[in-house]
């Protein structure tokens, strides 16, 4: 006698039914988690790891500065238990969604992560005060709805700093923990294994860069203050004052008047921009050229891009530095 005869067939298709419910059921179980750029969506990928996978808005090559939502992005938004964005400062495009969701979704704005190391915009020499976005600025002007104590001078670039990267993730696993209490042991313990992945990332580096701490070079923006910082180098300027401007000849010039005077041994440009820019700079110089990328743009997403992002951050400025 079969199986199906013996549990009889109204047995039978309950069971069959129940059989083809279940991936529904766990696709209805998985938190809906939206996060703005690569990097953040790595940490809370690993955090999630097992459990869901949180949908990325800013993806490739597209830049944070003056994205634009697609309609399906929107919708995403709309339905979203938790948005996490580094906030204003980087992502002026999301401060209109995130306004009309935040009675029905958390929306965790990483900037104001307790712990968290926030540095100034850098101002003076070669670094001049700047905004990221007008809109940005429009935004600090009347005061940011999602954050009271939002400021328009704070670097937005924390996510370079592994120390910071730690920080975030003890918030990332806690919002996470609250809206879906179902898997907070996931949560607790995927947290706690990156952040121990993120302790021996930040000795690796640490080692990796003591040799070249003291090269000067400049940068194509000013967006690695926080790495910097973290590993003592020597970076001595900006090409760009904004990411979203291009120099005139004037600053041109004195840029390279800088590479002259400091003895500048490398220029590191950024996939996101035309080269034509750095060329001209350094032509007719000594000047070794490299590349550097804060977002990870030609990275694939996901939960090793944020590893991948920092060493390769690492290896560029070895590569380039070493060589002068």
């Amino acid at each position: 006698m079969t199986r199906c005869k013996r549990m009889g067939w109204k047995g039978f298709k309950k069971l069959s039914m129940g059989l083809l419910c279940m991936p529904l059921l766990a696709l209805a179980a998985e938190p809906r988690i939206v996060v703005s750029i690569k990097p953040i969506h790595s940490l809370v990928a690993r955090v999630m790891q097992g459990v869901g996978e949180p949908l990325l808005l800013v993806t490739g090559g597209a830049s944070p500065h003056d994205y634009n939502l697609k309609p399906s992005e929107v919708r995403a938004i709309d339905q979203a238990q938790a948005v996490f964005w580094i906030g204003p400062n980087l992502e002026s495009f999301l401060v209109k969604p995130l306004d009309q969701v935040q009675d029905r979704a958390r929306v965790v704005t990483l900037l104001d992560t307790p712990g968290l190391t926030v540095l100034p915009l850098r101002q003076g020499g070669a670094w001049e005060s700047h905004a990221h976005e007008p809109a940005a600025q429009e935004q600090a002007n009347k005061g940011d709805d999602h954050e009271p104590g939002y400021r328009a001078d704070r670097d937005p670039h924390i996510w370079l700093d592994p120390v910071n990267a730690i920080a975030m993730v003890h918030r990332i696993t806690a919002v996470l923990g609250e809206i879906d209490t179902t898997h907070r042991a996931d949560y607790q313990r995927n947290g706690a294994a990156l952040i121990s992945d993120l302790e021996q990332l930040n000795q690796q580096l640490a080692a990796e860069l003591a040799p070249v701490q003291k090269q000067p070079y400049l940068v194509f923006h000013d967006a690695y203050q926080y790495f910097e910082r973290r590993y003592g180098l020597n970076p001595v300027g900006a090409v760009v004052v904004s990411a979203a401007r291009q120099p005139g000849a004037r600053r041109v010039v004195e840029i390279q008047a800088r590479i002259r005077d400091l003895q500048v041994h490398c220029l590191f440009s950024e996939p996101q921009f035309q080269p034509v820019l750095v060329d001209t700079i350094i032509a007719n110089s000594a000047v070794h050229r490299g590349v550097l990328d804060p977002l990870g743009a030609e990275l694939p997403a996901g939960s090793n891009a944020y590893f991948q992002l920092l060493r390769g951050l690492a290896t560029a400025l070895q590569g380039c530095l070493n060589s002068a």
